[in-house]
């Protein structure tokens, strides 16, 4: 195997020559460019990859390696020649060019001329005039351009190599352009069995019927029969830009915990057909057939004793087992690619396989922890900076902002300066933009989202969603899109509007569903949104069936927040259903759990302010006292101001228990307006019954005209009518907010509240007709618990 030149190579270069003697018509010079550059500079002049099969396509073509005739075919077929017999296209005179190297001697001619499509430097044209020549005219490469450095790296090459070498490069050259002998001959009469190698064709005469035993031995059985065709040869400059290729494609995909990649490495091309069995059983999601292709793989690097790719192929089984849920085998196998890749001193694999495994502890905790006390790896923070150094110090720019966003990401987490986040998502974005590489905006945006979400500006959400599924989701993988779309989708349902939600989620495009993975997480997201709006319907019934199809899906199944939001749907269902006992026993497991796991600080937030409302659901809301306080105390420090107002929410209600009304009222009207921009409709409406309480409670405290309390005789006070009034138009408010989310039980003991108001005012004719409506909502509730 050369170590940069291949048969391939060979016909671009022909190529480039028939570019530079300007046999190329001009309709066909911006294909052919193109051609060139996407095979050159991994990159396409026609734009960028928009739909999803467009990208299998260029990761197909970018697996196989080398360029094939077929290749060459497919583009210069179209276009006809110059200068040449009608009917002959730009196809018949790059093979009268391939052709035309019919002997080993040739072959070094071909590559001797090369020098002279290059521009000739200062030197060469002092030297030049020195001799009375005249410097080359027409049209010459710039040394530096990118075709002229591929034509200078061609020639280096070939010097360097060896007679054997070179030798077997022209035997793999005739090879290759073997399935084109049918239609040359068809083309050029004169073309016999033997022209492949002039030498043969000129001795034949001599050695007689000998001439067939010599093209043996010097061919072998190697020439293939007319009009078939095998994978080209390739040299290890391909192979290291499949590895490079296949790097940029898993780290595009190491901000998800499964870390999925669709390729996987080769390091043989004798392997071919064994790749693409096994990239055929991933996409099909067939475990056990990729697992066996796989292992064909270590079998033969294994016999062959070339460990260079071994780390590579470890890790791509680790991914493949993490993608199939198989973690705990997914954690020992990326262990021994994180051994194996120190021993041959790897530092891309180690850099990446550090990455993947950082964000595999994050998402499936319970699964790293028994390594934590042992472990080679370190802290996260020191894990972090040495990726960060070591990526910078070798050129991974993907990883290199990854690094900076986890950096981030782990600060948000534990509660953090959120200027110090902010400052790792500038850097992540300034090598973005300066490296352009799109890929990476979907994780840029994604941790840009969670921002947002935590300061509780949901505009800022909303944009960045729209955003990204609008400019970005394009030259992004699927899985940032899906998310994307599921986020948006949740802001939606958020607001009450449900259809719209689930319309956002039927916009996925079917094709990029056929995962299973994106399929399961699509789905899932799908019954949460239903579950959700079922426990607003006071549905149980439904929202049991669904809960118990959600909850077999375990921590080592699905994200790890995911299951977390199942959990706490599951409590609000057990707390509709009055078994406290349940919901307080799963809140403090899922608490422990938590504090032993140094899980995100929201997290155990939420669980606060559910521990607080189980105790105000069985009217002891003052044992919740403690509890609000720490939500509060914690959501302040992290800036988590979207929990933040539920917890001065749940700090109000306790103040209205305890007859603090007035303190409740301050507390809540300082919150709403903050608490409005999150956009989370129930949270508002939550917030909105509190203060009407805090208000009535108040009204109850003042004196009417006649100097006696609220119960006693005397017409109220202006004071106390208009507090009242102020009361209604919370309750108003409150009752629009759940209305818009549909939620039956909070309606109901909205419009009870206000009849019982509108009877205390002495308006009777409001009061049946808010007691109507309760009773209507009360049936609907009634029905949803049976």
């Amino acid at each position: 195997m050369s170590r940069y030149l291949s048969p391939s190579k060979i016909g671009l270069l022909a190529l480039v020559e028939l570019y530079i003697k300007g046999a190329v018509p001009n309709d066909a010079i911006i294909p052919v460019v193109s051609f060139l550059a996407s095979h050159l500079l991994d990159c396409s002049l026609t734009g960028p990859l928009s739909a999803p099969d467009a990208q299998w396509r260029k990761a197909e073509d970018t697996i196989q390696l080398a360029v094939s005739v077929q290749h060459f075919e497919d583009l210069l077929a179209p276009f006809p020649a110059i200068d040449r017999l009608p009917g002959r296209s730009l196809w018949d005179r790059f093979l009268e060019k391939l052709w035309g190297i019919d002997s080993l001697h040739t072959l070094h001619d071909f590559f001797d001329e090369l020098p002279k499509f290059l521009a000739r430097t200062k030197a060469e044209l002092r030297e030049l005039e020195a001799r009375g020549e005249e410097p080359p005219s027409g049209v010459l490469l710039a040394r530096n351009s990118p075709f002229g450095v591929f034509v200078r790296r061609a020639h280096l090459e070939f010097t360097k190599l060896q007679f054997d070498h070179v030798a077997d490069l022209w035997k793999t050259f005739v090879k290759y352009r073997q399935p084109t002998a049918a239609y040359w001959r068809r083309r050029n009469p004169q073309h016999t069995r033997l022209s492949f190698d002039s030498v043969l064709l000129d001795r034949q005469h001599e050695w007689g019927p000998q001439t067939d035993e010599v093209a043996v031995a010097a061919y072998g059985n190697m020439l293939l029969v007319d009009g078939q065709e095998s994978a080209p040869p390739v040299s290890t400059d391909d192979i290291e830009s499949l590895l490079e290729f296949q790097i940029e494609q898993v780290q595009t995909t190491s901000e998800k915990q499964s870390c999925r990649p669709e390729l996987v490495t080769l390091s043989q091309v004798g392997l071919w057909l064994t790749w693409r069995s096994f990239s055929d059983s991933w996409r099909a999601r067939e475990f056990p057939a990729a697992f066996d292709h796989l292992h064909r793989y270590f079998d033969y690097t294994m016999q062959d004793r070339d460990r260079l790719f071994y780390q590579y192929a470890l890790l791509n089984l680790a991914i493949v087992q993490s993608d199939f849920g198989c973690h705990k085998e997914a954690v020992a196998t990326m262990l021994e690619a994180i051994s194996t890749a120190k021993e041959n001193r790897d530092t891309t694999c180690l850099n990446f396989a550090l990455n993947w495994f950082f964000h595999f502890g994050k998402a499936h905790p319970s699964l790293v922890k028994e390594l934590e006390g042992n472990s080679m790896l370190g802290s996260d923070k020191e894990l972090l900076a040495f990726l960060r150094a070591k990526a910078k110090e070798t050129g991974m720019w993907i990883l290199w902002s990854s690094a900076l966003l986890s950096d981030a990401k782990l600060g948000l987490a534990n509660g953090e300066s959120i200027s110090v986040a902010m400052e790792s998502m500038a850097r992540s974005s300034q090598i973005i933009v300066e490296k352009n590489i799109k890929s990476m905006l979907g994780a840029q945006l994604s941790l840009a989202l969670a921002l947002w979400d935590r300061l509780g500006m949901a505009v800022m959400s909303s944009m960045t969603c729209e955003v990204f599924l609008r400019c970005h989701a394009r030259g992004s993988v699927f899985d940032d899109e899906l998310r994307f779309a599921c986020r948006m989708a949740g802001m939606l349902a958020g607001k009450g509007m449900y259809e719209e939600a689930r319309a956002q989620l039927e916009r996925v495009d079917v094709n990029s569903l056929r995962s299973a993975k994106a399929d399961q997480y699509w789905r899932l997201y799908r019954g949460l949104l239903k579950l959700r709006r079922d426990l607003h319907h006071n549905d149980l019934e439904s929202a049991e069936t669904l809960l118990s199809q959600l909850l077999q899906n375990t921590t080592e199944n699905i994200e790890s927040d995911m299951v977390f939001i199942i959990d706490t749907l599951h409590i609000e269902a057990l707390t509709r259903r009055k078994d406290y006992n349940a919901a307080f026993n799963k809140v403090d497991r899922l608490i422990s759990e938590l504090r032993d796991d140094d899980r995100d600080v929201s997290l155990r937030i939420r669980l606060l302010l559910l521990k607080a409302q189980i105790f105000d659901s069985i009217g002891r809301p003052e044992r919740g006292f403690t509890l609000a306080m720490r939500a509060a105390s914690m959501a302040w420090r992290a800036r988590l101001l979207s929990l933040l107002w539920q917890a001065v929410g749940a700090l109000a209600n306790i103040l209205n228990a305890l007859g603090e009304f007035a303190a409740a009222e301050r507390l809540l009207v300082s919150v709403l307006p903050r608490c409005l921009e999150t956009d989370v409709a129930y949270t508002a409406g939550t917030l909105y019954d509190l203060l009407a309480d805090a208000r009535v409670g108040q009204a109850g405290e003042m004196v009417n005209k006649g100097g006696s309390r609220s119960r006693g005789g005397g017409a109220p006070s202006p004071e106390r009518v208009a507090m009242i009034d102020r009361a209604q138009k919370a309750l108003d408010r409150a009752f629009k907010c759940f209305s818009a989310v549909e939620d039956v039980t909070k309606r109901g003991e909205i419009m009870a509240k206000k009849a019982t108001l509108f009877r205390a005012s002495g308006d009777l004719a409001r009061a049946e007709e808010c007691a109507d409506t309760y009773l209507r909502l009360w049936d609907e509730i009634s029905v949803g618990k049976g």
